[in-house]
């Protein structure tokens, strides 16, 4: 507008004491001075301004006093906010109170021209889609798709052309582009769906940008907005690309890509010609030539291959200290990533090893259905394969043998752990689900009956209380080392579950290994947390598990 200075704003989400909680705050980027603006009860949310002064966010109504890191989460909607108004002023976009199940998140395409809003029940990613036209309307939200029956996620759009990544009849997900200006929506699909899992995309300049997953580790392919092949990018290696950017019409795309042995950095792309380059690194005090990434497949118990990477220094060659991570929930893709404390244990000539479980989403949805609900079994029985597998072809030698794992992980470590205490040598589960009859009755809980099922059925129920960690504790059998961390402010998965836990552990005669608990104050599910605590936390952590699988460094060379 003549005469107006232009002004930009960032929005950000503080997070206290590691709570699902945030608060949404603004800062002027041309003085970098926050503005007054404070926006509170923000949960589950995305952050998508509206034009130059405005967001659209998604929150809860205010719990009951004492209940902020306990009570269910229901009604969630999304609001529209004015750089410059107080929150009570903000405008409701969308709710569904007669279905208070449902959450909302909304986004905008890049020209501004749509609202898209997706709405899911629990944690599968199905969704309700509805569309808002800006500037064109009174706000009333459009249905595109009425029922939650596929995957819908926004790429971008041009003028009235959607595109989205679709899992509707194709389980490995296609991108569908949808017409909007006619007098209906007309779906057309662009790119098939391949042989391998379809994990995101975006549109830069005139090309689509898409992240597939081979055998766990990404790949990005370039395809023009009609769906012509245009081609490969070439990866530095075996790792993960995270964070593609861009607009349709710019000149470059940006993404991320992290392996097991080097830490996030920024690539630039040519979306017409595919040749990437480095934008921004992090130096490293070691060189990541001197360790190995293999990737093996392993048969589980009813012989399905599961793939399973191994990591080491390169003059490790005999059995070694060995670190087994694994998830298996929730269509969660395990990819190679970097951590610096697990450089740790391998600088020092420990071993790591990385299931990709079933109940994750390597494989696309049928690897998810293979592993959640009544077919839960697959996902310990993976993770135990894994193992005796590590144990078998001489990676780890007896009493070497650490698990890992945190969250739905946590669940894993204590399944595991009660099937077979004899397998494994040291545990740490961290922040786990471990009361299965009763894990939906508390915050985030009621989100996971889509991966675990419902305690109140009981079909459901016999197969949770057959695995639940809490209730099949084997007294009188001797357990491994076990440390169970959490935290007293996690309203994700509720400390108690940990505390019931750990009481059921140090009640039972379980031999002479300890069984302890670890509880970091003004923390939360993970996130958030700030470099000084995660040294200390994993100090413990690492000095526990090296300690009882007879862990002693040994020179990097």
């Amino acid at each position: 507008m003549e005469g107006v200075e232009e002004r930009q704003f960032l929005a950000y989400l503080v997070q206290e004491g590691g709570s699902d909680w945030r608060t949404i705050r603004f800062v002027d980027t041309a003085t970098g001075e926050p503005l007054d603006d404070s926006i509170e009860l923000a949960k589950f949310t995305g952050l998508t301004w509206l034009g130059d002064d405005a967001i659209l966010y998604s929150r809860f109504p205010e719990p009951e006093a004492g209940q902020d890191f306990q009570a269910l989460n229901y009604n969630q909607a999304v609001y529209y906010h004015k750089i410059g108004t107080p929150q009570s002023e903000d405008r409701l976009v969308y709710a569904t109170p007669d279905m208070p199940k449902l959450g909302h998140v909304a986004s905008t395409t890049s020209d501004g021209r749509w609202v898209v809003i997706n709405s899911n029940e629990g944690t599968d990613p199905t969704s309700r889609v509805h569309l808002i036209p800006v500037g064109r309307g009174d706000w009333t939200p459009m249905t595109l798709i009425g029922e939650a029956e596929a995957q819908w996620d926004l790429i971008d759009g041009i003028g009235d052309r959607l595109w989205f990544v679709s899992s509707k009849g194709a389980p490995l997900k296609k991108i569908t582009m949808v017409d909007l200006s006619g007098d209906a929506p007309q779906f057309t699909d662009v790119v098939a769906e391949a042989e391998q899992n379809l994990e995101g995309a975006a549109i830069v300049g005139d090309r689509i940008v898409a992240s597939y997953l081979v055998d766990a580790a990404s790949q990005l392919r370039r395809y023009t907005l009609d769906g012509d092949n245009a081609g490969t990018v070439e990866l530095a290696g075996i790792g993960s690309v995270g964070g593609i950017s861009g607009e349709p019409g710019d000149d470059d795309a940006w993404f991320g890509f992290s392996s097991f042995t080097t830490p996030g950095t920024i690539m630039k792309l040519d979306p017409d010609t595919g040749v990437t380059r480095e934008f921004a690194t992090v130096d490293l005090a070691f060189d990541p030539g001197n360790y190995s990434v293999e990737q093996v497949f392993y048969p589980s118990r009813d012989g399905t291959e599961i793939p399973m990477f191994i990591v080491k220094r390169k003059d490790v060659t005999g059995p070694a200290p060995t670190m087994l991570y694994g998830y298996g929930g929730f269509n969660i893709s395990l990819t190679p990533s970097y951590s610096a404390t697990r450089m740790a244990w391998l600088q020092g000539g420990g071993v790591y090893a990385m299931a990709n479980l079933r109940g994750g989403g390597e494989y696309g949805d049928a690897w998810h259905d293979a592993g959640r609900r009544a077919n839960k079994q697959n996902v310990f029985d993976d993770f135990i394969a894994a193992g005796e597998w590590l144990k078998a072809n001489g990676v780890a030698g007896k009493n070497q043998l650490a698990i890992e794992g945190r969250s739905n992980g946590g669940l894993l470590m204590g399944a595991v752990t009660n099937q077979r205490p004899d397998l494994f040598d040291a545990v740490h589960a961290a922040v786990g689900v471990m009361d299965m009859l009763r894990f939906d009755r508390w915050t985030a809980g009621r989100y996971w009956v889509d991966d675990y099922g419902y305690p109140d059925r009981e079909a459901d129920w016999r197969v949770l209380r057959s695995y639940s960690p809490y209730h099949n504790i084997r007294s009188g059998t001797d357990y491994p080392a076990i440390l169970t961390t959490t935290a007293d402010t996690d309203d994700r998965v509720v400390p108690g579950h940990s505390f019931k836990y750990v009481a059921a552990l140090q009640n039972a005669e379980l031999g002479e290994r300890p069984r302890i608990i670890r509880i970091e104050t003004n923390a939360g599910h993970g996130s958030g947390k700030p470099v000084a605590k995660i040294i200390e936390e994993f100090s413990d952590i690492m000095g526990f598990l090296a300690h009882w699988t007879g862990f002693t460094p040994s020179e990097n060379r």
